[in-house]
């Protein structure tokens, strides 16, 4: 039969996939977005193959499916500075140095989940990847417009606290 190990597709399927995912993020002059996506960002001082890089970094460090890119995208912004850039562009640097070792053109070329986490796994001692994974636990899970994704409300203070909004709702207990 004409089928492969990885998720059961076929080779026609992995071919299509690989082509897809492969011209998936769309890199301008100075902007990144995704191919179909509704949303671009904006980059001042990146490259936006940086960029690219770090908003798929961050997905690869906190994957959620739920959550779309651009929300990644908003979550790593804050390092398009002048300060930070130096430092991230060495970081990424970095990666795509681990990758290469690892038999990748790069990061991104990293088709598959496993073979990006494979990479950020030889990293994860780095000083950036501590500092992106770090800045990531805020930037990214105080966006108000994911909470809804992971059935959080939103402080409850406002609204009475939680002893008045739903403390005593266990109905199974």
């Amino acid at each position: 039969m004409n089928r492969i190990d990885r998720a059961g597709m076929t080779r026609r399927e992995l071919l299509a996939r690989s082509i897809a995912a492969g011209g998936s993020l769309l890199i301008g002059a100075s902007w990144v977005t995704e191919r179909g996506a509704a949303w671009a960002l904006e980059v001042t001082a990146l490259t936006p193959q940086t960029m690219a890089t770090l908003v798929q970094m961050a997905r690869d460090i906190y994957p959620h499916d739920r959550i779309p890119d651009d929300r990644y995208a908003v979550a790593v912004k804050g390092y398009d500075t002048a300060e930070k850039a130096p430092m991230v562009e060495a970081g990424i640097a970095g990666l795509d140095a681990a990758a290469q070792g690892q038999g990748h053109a790069s990061y991104l070329a990293a088709l598959w989940e496993a073979e990006r986490v494979a990479v950020l796994h030889a990293i994860e001692k780095g000083e950036f990847f501590r500092t992106v994974r770090a800045g990531l636990v805020t930037d990214l899970y105080n966006q108000k417009e994911i909470w809804p994704l992971f059935g959080y409300e939103g402080e409850s203070f406002s609204h009475g606290g939680y002893i008045d909004r739903g403390f005593n709702d266990i109905a199974w207990l």
